[in-house]
């Protein structure tokens, strides 16, 4: 993952999101609307290094490429790079990290 093509700048992350599930762990096929609806979820594939404050001083990041993570559900931009689809989020869109 190190070597992912985008680097992104100041305080912002690439993210490839999960793909959302097409059938409930009860086997509950959902229905196509109900599993093309955003994703909340993904990896982190990139991280910039960090903003700055008013100071200049750098603020570095609190998420590390690797990380899963959950963020804002309309946040950040997606883009498309080789057929597959990525999100580049503000740190300040990421809700969370998910502890494994």
């Amino acid at each position: 993952m190190a070597d992912f093509r985008i680097r992104p700048l100041g305080d912002r992350v690439v993210v490839k999101p999960v793909e959302r599930e097409e059938k409930t762990k009860t086997g509950i096929f959902l229905p196509d609307t109900a599993s093309k609806e955003r994703p909340m979820e993904g990896t982190v594939l990139a991280v910039g290094e960090g903003r700055r404050d008013d100071n200049g001083k750098l603020i570095p990041m609190s998420v590390k490429v690797g990380d899963r993570v959950i963020f804002a559900k309309y946040s950040g931009t997606e883009f498309k790079l080789d057929d597959v689809e990525y999100l580049i989020l503000s740190e300040k869109d990421i809700l969370g990290i998910v502890q494994e």
